[in-house]
């Protein structure tokens, strides 16, 4: 009962800033030492209300962050219970906006709906879409990021459409003329969009980070071995974030700790 009381307190606080730095292969110069912030699995719902809502948005807008990038299920329940809930997210502010992807909740419940009401909220979600952002260092060189988000593969039990990385980057800059981040809420399909497509980064979450210590071994059985933290495959690199939230089913974290994750972009060495 300590145990589990203990689990439920640390589930539903309002998570801590980690700071974190991908290394990127060929990262353009101009790129060097830029930070965003990625949340995911935010599971606004009965349980993380209004307050905590609020609780995000503030340590978030105190980073000052160039940008920030939402990778999926974004809420549990129907638009008129969770419009209030919701609501906070819009004051998310970033100089390069606010993006986001779909995630496997969002299908469960009143979806077309939900994508309308998310992107009333000064959140632009990229379904199988890219946008190209310019991006400016102090010193006043820029750089092209080219930000790609996927549909996600739950879209097939409602008939709904399915990730496409061809029609994702239709028509985008070459990853040689620009840094590809790709936010994908399932990390277990890594391995296969890195040999479809060419992109530096994979963004994903879906995992909660295993949630509870020992029960990520099991987590990482049915998501392709991902968990959390960095992973790289084929020159790519994909960040699995823990978690900002979680979902009210299952509101235990122990050992696995959500987070608000800014992210520092740095060139890997040879």
């Amino acid at each position: 009962a300590g145990l589990a009381a203990a689990g439920v307190s640390e589930g539903v606080s309002a998570p801590e800033v980690r700071r974190h730095t991908a290394e990127i292969e060929n990262l353009p110069p101009a790129l060097e030492g830029f930070e965003f912030v990625q949340l995911s699995d935010l599971h606004a719902s009965a349980l993380l209300t209004e307050p905590w809502s609020r609780a995000v948005v503030e340590r978030v807008n105190a980073l000052r962050p160039k940008l920030i990038l939402i990778t999926g299920d974004f809420v549990d329940g129907t638009v008129e219970r969770r419009e209030r809930d919701v609501a906070p997210f819009a004051d998310l502010r970033a100089e390069y906006g606010v993006w986001g992807c779909e995630g496997n909740h969002e299908h469960y419940g009143d979806y077309e709906a939900w994508m309308r009401k998310i992107e009333a909220l000064g959140i632009r979600v990229l379904r199988n879409a890219h946008t190209v952002l310019e991006v400016k260092n102090p010193e006043g060189k820029s750089a092209q990021l080219c930000l790609a988000g996927l549909c996600d593969p739950m879209a097939a039990r409602f008939g709904r459409e399915m990730p496409n990385l061809e029609k994702t980057f239709a028509g985008a800059p070459a990853s040689r003329e620009a840094l590809r981040i790709l936010m994908a809420h399932q990390p277990k399909f890594f391995p296969k969009y890195c040999a479809q497509a060419s992109f530096a980064l994979q963004l994903s979450g879906h995992t909660h980070g295993g949630q509870i210590w020992g029960m990520d071994e099991a987590v990482a059985i049915i998501n392709g071995g991902f968990v959390r933290g960095f992973y790289r495959r084929s020159g790519a690199l994909m960040y699995v974030h823990p978690g900002t939230g979680l979902w009210n089913g299952f509101p235990i974290r122990l050992g696995a700790a959500s987070e608000i994750a800014l992210i520092r972009l740095t060139r890997k060495q040879s």
